[in-house]
C-alpha cells in the first residue's frame, strides 16, 4: 500500500516539476499565434477552452486503455507501478507534449507530416501509411467490441452486427462533423466520468481495507507473471496507454488545431497523460487488491475477460453508481477513443493529399471510405485484427519520439534538451524491435535472441542521433516555425 501511494504522488509530482522543464526547454510562448486563431474554420480549427480541451484530450487518449492495460500489467507485481510512473513523466508525457507542441506549431499537421518534415521522405511515407493502419485497426477494435457487448445485454435481434451499423452511424457522424459538434459536448462528460470512476474504486478500495492486499515494491522481484510471461519487452507493450503509447501523438493534433494559447500545452498534453498515468495506477492496484494477488486477478482476467472483471470491481466498490460507471467506462470509452481515430485517419489522409476539408463534399470524399472499411475489417475475428496493435502501437510512439529528439535538433535547442525526447526514444526503440522479435504472435524467437537484438538496435539508435547531435554544423540549424 505503501509503495502504491509513493507512486501516486510521484506521477502528479511530475506534472508540477518535469512538466515544467519540458515546458522551459520547449519555449512555450504565449504571445505566438495559434492555429486556432489564426485561420478558425469550424470544422477542425476551432478554438475551444482549456478545460474542455483537456478532458477531450484525456477521453481522446484513454479509453479503456490505462483500464485494461493496467489490469493486464498488474499480473507482473509492483514492478507495473514503476513503468506507469516513469513511464509517463519521462515517456509517454513527454511524446504527448511533442507531439501536440510540434503540430500546433506545424499550423496544427498530423504527426506523419511533422515526421515527413524531420526524418525524411522513407520514414514520413512509412509513417503516414503506418498511422492510418493503426487508426482504421483502433477504429475497429473499439467499435466491434463495444458492440459484442451491448449485443449481449438486447433483444436477440439486436445482435453485434446491429450494434456495429449503429456505433458505425455515429463513427460517421463524429468523423464528418465539426469538432465542437458532438465531440466538443460529448466528451467532457465522459471524461468526468472515467476520473469519477477512478476516484470512486480508489475510494472504496481505501474504505474497504482492500489496499492492504497490495503487495510492496521490497517483494516485486519475487513476483513473477503467473503465466511465465517476461517482463522485457512484454509488460512495457501490454501496458501502454498509462505510460507511453503511440496512438496519443494521432490524436493530439486534433486538439492542437483547438488551443488557443501555447501555454495550456503542458496542461493539455503533458496533464493528461499524467492523469491517464494515475488512472492506470489506481486500477493496476485495484485489479489486486480486489482479487487479493497477481494469481487470482490473472485468473479472473482469464475466465471472465476484463470487462467483466472492471464491472465485477465497480459494483462490489461501489454498488449500483459504480456499475453504471462500469457501463459507461467499457461501452461508451472505447467508443469514443474509436471516433477519434477515424477522424484522425481522415486528417491525416487529407494533410497526406492536400485535401482542404472545410468543403462538405472533400469531407464526405474522405470520411465514407473510411467507414466502409473499418465496416469490412470488422468482420474479421477479434483477435486477427487486435494481434497486431500493440506492437504497432509502440512502434509509432518510438517513431514520434525520434521525430521530437530531431526536431529539437533541428531547431537548435541544446543537446541536453535534445536527449530529453532522444533517450525515451532509445528505450522505446529497445521495447519495439524486442517485442518484435520474442513475440508468439511476431518472430517468436527465444529471449537469447530477441534481447541481444532490440539491444543493438536501441544503440545504433542511439549513436546516430548522438553523432548528430555532437556534430551538429552551426548551418544545420533552423529558426523555429512561425505560425
Amino acid at each position: 500500500m505503501v509503495t502504491f501511494f509513493i507512486a501516486l504522488v510521484l506521477l502528479i509530482a511530475g506534472f508540477f516539476t518535469y512538466g515544467k522543464i519540458i515546458e522551459k526547454v520547449f519555449q512555450t510562448d504565449a504571445n505566438r499565434t495559434t492555429p486556432a486563431v489564426a485561420h478558425p474554420d469550424g470544422v477542425d480549427f476551432v478554438p475551444m477552452k482549456t478545460w474542455r480541451i483537456f478532458l477531450i484530450q484525456l477521453l481522446n487518449i484513454a479509453g479503456l486503455g490505462p483500464i485494461y492495460g493496467a489490469l493486464a500489467g498488474a499480473c507482473w507485481g509492483p514492478r507495473v507501478y514503476l513503468w506507469i510512473v516513469l513511464g509517463s513523466i519521462l515517456g509517454g508525457a513527454v511524446h504527448d507534449f511533442l507531439s501536440g507542441m510540434m503540430s500546433e506549431r506545424q499550423d496544427g499537421a498530423s504527426v506523419s507530416e511533422i515526421s515527413y518534415s524531420y526524418l525524411g521522405n522513407i520514414v514520413g511515407n512509412i509513417m503516414r501509411v503506418f498511422s492510418v493502419i493503426l487508426l482504421l485497426l483502433i477504429g475497429v477494435n473499439f467499435s466491434v467490441g463495444p458492440a459484442a457487448l451491448i449485443g449481449m445485454l438486447t433483444p436477440e435481434w439486436m445482435n453485434t452486427n446491429f450494434w456495429l451499423i449503429i456505433i458505425l452511424i455515429y463513427y460517421f457522424c463524429a468523423t464528418f462533423l465539426p469538432v465542437d459538434k458532438i465531440i466538443g459536448k460529448l466528451y467532457p462528460v465522459f471524461g468526468v466520468c472515467l476520473i469519477i470512476m477512478a476516484a470512486g474504486v480508489l475510494g472504496g478500495l481505501i474504505v474497504s481495507g482492500r489496499m492492504m492486499n497490495l503487495p510492496e515494491m521490497t517483494a516485486a522481484m519475487s513476483i513473477q507473471h503467473p503465466d511465465g510471461t517476461p517482463v522485457w519487452a512484454m509488460m512495457f507493450v501490454t501496458v501502454a496507454c498509462g505510460a507511453v503509447s503511440g496512438f496519443h501523438a494521432t490524436q493530439s493534433p486534433i486538439m492542437a488545431r483547438c488551443i488557443t494559447n501555447e501555454k495550456e500545452g503542458r496542461i493539455v498534453f503533458y496533464g493528461a497523460m499524467i492523469a491517464e498515468g494515475v488512472i492506470a495506477l489506481i486500477w493496476a492496484a485495484a485489479g489486486v487488491a480486489f482479487y487479493e494477488g497477481v494469481g487470482p486477478l490473472n485468473e479472473a482476467l482469464k475466465a471472465l475477460g476484463q470487462g467483466s472483471v472492471v464491472y465485477t470491481i465497480c459494483q462490489n466498490l461501489l454498488g449500483p453508481v459504480g456499475a453504471v460507471l462500469a457501463m459507461i467506462g467499457v461501452i461508451a470509452c472505447p467508443i469514443t477513443s474509436g471516433d477519434t481515430a477515424l477522424r484522425s485517419a481522415r486528417l491525416t489522409i487529407a494533410d497526406w493529399f492536400k485535401i482542404d476539408q472545410k468543403s462538405l463534399k472533400a469531407r464526405l470524399f474522405m470520411s465514407v471510405p473510411i467507414l466502409v472499411i473499418v465496416a469490412l475489417v470488422g468482420q474479421l475475428p477479434f483477435q486477427v485484427v487486435w494481434r497486431y496493435f500493440s506492437w504497432s502501437n509502440q512502434t509509432l510512439a518510438m517513431i514520434v519520439l525520434w521525430t521530437g529528439a530531431a526536431y529539437l535538433y533541428r531547431h537548435g535547442f541544446p543537446p541536453l534538451a535534445c536527449f530529453m525526447a532522444g533517450i525515451p526514444a532509445t528505450f522505446m526503440s529497445a521495447v519495439s524491435m524486442t517485442y518484435l522479435m520474442q513475440a508468439p504472435e511476431c518472430f517468436h524467437l527465444p529471449v537469447s535472441i530477441a534481447y541481444p537484438v532490440g539491444i543493438i538496435f536501441a544503440v545504433v539508435c542511439l549513436a546516430v542521433f548522438s553523432w548528430r547531435v555532437i556534430y551538429l554544423k552551426k548551418g544545420e540549424t533552423l529558426k523555429a516555425p512561425s505560425v
